[in-house]
């Protein structure tokens, strides 16, 4: 099983980097890689087992199903559904803890998933660099920092 794993430090209060992050059907309004966004059926984006189709700037479309959220312990846990990565049973959280010294938020986003063994050192860097590292950027940018 293949692991991802990235953290940051974004120069904003946890709750303020939460309220950006939080929406499961958001990505669109953070991310920069990620063009549209719509939850499958209707569904509130905060409903445990919704489903997001999303599409990339590239054109990919990828459909993801929330499987955890916490206001309190300020998590997201999905999994991805469909796409055209290549992965197989990837499941991935974005976690936010405040950093007590100071207004900033601890970020960290992992991932575990299965692949043809030839593509994982390809599949670990595109989404640890690409994918999270890209999504953090953009909010340390969005938060000045």
């Amino acid at each position: 099983m293949a692991r991802v794993y990235v953290s940051t430090v974004v120069n904003a209060r946890n709750d303020r980097v939460w309220a950006r992050v939080r929406d499961f059907n958001g990505l669109p309004n953070w991310h920069p890689a990620i063009a549209e966004s719509r939850i499958e059926g209707g569904e509130p984006s905060d409903k445990i087992g919704c489903v997001r189709d999303f599409r990339l700037r590239n054109g990919d479309r990828i459909r993801e199903k929330l499987l955890g959220l916490s206001d309190y312990d300020m998590f997201c846990t999905y999994s991805i559904l469909e796409s055209p990565m290549g992965v197989e049973n990837y499941v991935a959280t974005l976690r936010l803890t405040p950093v007590t010294d100071g207004d900033q938020t601890f970020m960290e986003w992992t991932a575990e998933f299965d692949c043809a063994p030839e593509r994982e050192n390809e599949l670990v860097n595109n989404i640890g660099a690409g994918v999270f590292q890209g999504g953090f950027d953009a909010l340390k940018r969005a938060f000045g920092g």
